[in-house]
């Protein structure tokens, strides 16, 4: 037993190895700097040149991001509603056919059917709230 939980805390320590390895190979081998030469002011001027770099290159057109957002919005609705009345259609079948101990246990089924269509048709009207609210900024 003792042996079994050494192996696993090994490997669990070598998987954390793993995953937070740190590659800097997205930098150019001559931008990379040494940690002893960063200063405060080399940090900083970096800092506004990655910024500035970052407004220069990259425009947003409001509009074709409006229209993907509708596109997306519509899409997941359109989803949750066929989801929606499926799993409503597959659980009025069960409910009508079904035993008094399946009818019992399909009344609890039935309120997390409810919570999930509140959850998906309230995250719906939350998302177009807020694209309504932030399109008139």
């Amino acid at each position: 037993m003792k042996k079994l939980r050494a192996i696993s805390i090994i490997l669990v320590f070598i998987t954390f190895l793993f995953v937070f390895q740190i590659n800097v190979y997205c930098m150019p081998k001559e931008e990379m700097k040494l940690a002893s030469d960063l200063t405060v002011d080399g940090i900083m001027s970096d800092a506004d040149k990655f910024i500035s770099n970052g407004e220069a290159s990259y425009n947003i057109n409001e509009s074709e991001l409006g229209d993907t957002s509708n596109f997306l919005y519509n899409l997941l609705l359109g989803v949750g509603i066929i989801a929606a009345v499926g799993v409503g259609i597959a659980l009025g079948i069960k409910y009508m056919v079904g035993s008094l101990e399946e009818k019992a246990d399909l009344k609890q089924a039935l309120l997390g059917y409810a919570i999930s269509c509140l959850v998906i048709f309230g995250a719906f009207g939350i998302w177009r709230l807020a694209v309504n609210i932030f399109s008139s900024m």
